[in-house]
């Protein structure tokens, strides 16, 4: 095929193949352990297989409603009124989406016009930026703090200005794996009142906490709830990421704005996938435990690696620990990832592209969502490097 000769001027100049697609890749190459892309390396539960199965063949294997099916959000209503007694309904204001990335993707292109700015903490998850940027809109990087990132409240006010519309919140957070406390929320309140700011929550790793504490969801305060959009993820509850089904919360209004995006990006979500989740759903047992589940992994991972010369601070929820290399290596994040893919045969994901700046602090971000013997195959690799 010839090369296009026409004019071309890209709307994303500055942004190359994602960083999972990069590492996983070179994973591939170098047939190496893969603690890179954030998925489980386990099965997903045969029961739900078994119920997506049956539901194809019932016939359910046609278009959806747009806003998705109604026994899928009233099961989402109810587990966020068990768990956070807030009452969304149903029918105005939830929304099932091809996974969660496509429903951050919809909901700034639903509120951002040229011109707005987005407050995002940085280091972050690498579709918000971008998807801002499509739609003429600005960002603005709040830094998050070492060793713990957390939010820095004395400089965070000083980047609020007349032109913001929105601020994107994480918790609990990607890459890092720290959370988001009540003080930060009661404080994010304070700031924004009488203000006409939107709030965008990612909280796809609602489920994952550990230690004991709890997912301080945005919809339990209030005053954030009613300028908030909650976007959470089947994909990370349920281990089935390639199934992409995702949903969205909103007050009714945000929720019509949204959903004018929504339908013609997608229309409609993988329909016996939905009735398969909607089933599974109303057993609580499957998803109350894994906080549990996954802090039995994030422990035998750092229990396994404690004689290696990484340093951890442990992650506080998801499924990824970072692990600084100061001691090992002055090597750029970028670079010592891919030696370690290509020599040692295991593969991270570098955190600096997780900043505008490419920020570099010699930490890698590993994947433990994976079965002991993975896990007790890369810990014996790390404590060799």
């Amino acid at each position: 095929m010839e090369n296009y000769t026409g004019s071309l001027v890209s709307k994303l100049p500055f942004t190359g193949t994602s960083i999972f697609a990069v590492m996983s890749a070179l994973a591939k190459e170098y047939n190496a352990i893969n603690l890179s892309q954030g998925f489980p390396d386990f099965p997903v539960s045969e029961e739900l297989i078994k119920l997506v199965n049956s539901y194809m063949k019932k016939g359910m294997n046609q278009y959806a409603p747009m806003p998705g099916i109604l026994p899928l959000r009233e099961g989402i209503s109810e587990m966020f009124e068990t768990r956070y007694g807030v009452k969304y309904h149903p029918e105005t204001e939830i929304t099932i989406t091809a996974g969660a990335t496509q429903g951050l993707f919809s909901i700034i292109s639903a509120f951002i016009r040229p011109g707005d700015e987005v407050v995002v903490l940085e280091p972050a998850y690498d579709s918000y930026a971008p998807a801002v940027m499509l739609q003429g809109g600005m960002v603005k990087y709040a830094r998050l703090q070492a060793p713990d990132y957390s939010i820095n409240w004395d400089t965070f006010p000083a980047l609020i200005s007349g032109r913001t519309r929105m601020i994107i919140i994480n918790s609990p957070h990607n890459p890092t794996g720290t959370i988001i406390k009540a003080k930060d929320l009661k404080k994010l309140d304070t700031l924004l009142k009488n203000r006409d700011i939107l709030v965008l929550s990612d909280e796809v790793y609602e489920h994952l906490i550990f230690d004991g504490q709890s997912h301080e969801s945005i919809c339990r305060y209030p005053g954030l709830a009613s300028r908030s959009l909650v976007v959470g993820s089947f994909g990370k509850t349920f281990h089935a990421t390639g199934w992409k089904c995702g949903f969205v919360l909103a007050p009714p209004q945000l929720t019509a704005e949204f959903r004018k995006v929504h339908q013609f990006v997608v229309f409609a979500v993988n329909t016996p996938v939905q009735h398969a989740i909607a089933g599974y759903l109303r057993n609580p047992e499957h998803y109350i435990h894994l906080g549990s589940f996954y802090q039995e992994k994030r422990d035998l991972f750092l229990n396994m690696i404690k004689g290696s010369r990484f340093k951890a601070v442990p992650a506080s929820g998801t499924y990824f620990q970072l692990l600084n290399y100061s001691k090992i290596s002055d090597e750029k994040e970028t670079t010592f990832a891919e030696r370690l893919t290509r020599e040692f045969k295991i593969a991270s994901v570098p955190v600096s592209p997780f900043y505008h700046n490419q920020e570099d602090n010699k930490v890698l971000r590993f994947c433990f969502a994976k079965t002991t013997e993975t896990l007790e195959k890369a810990a014996g690799i790390l404590c060799r490097i």
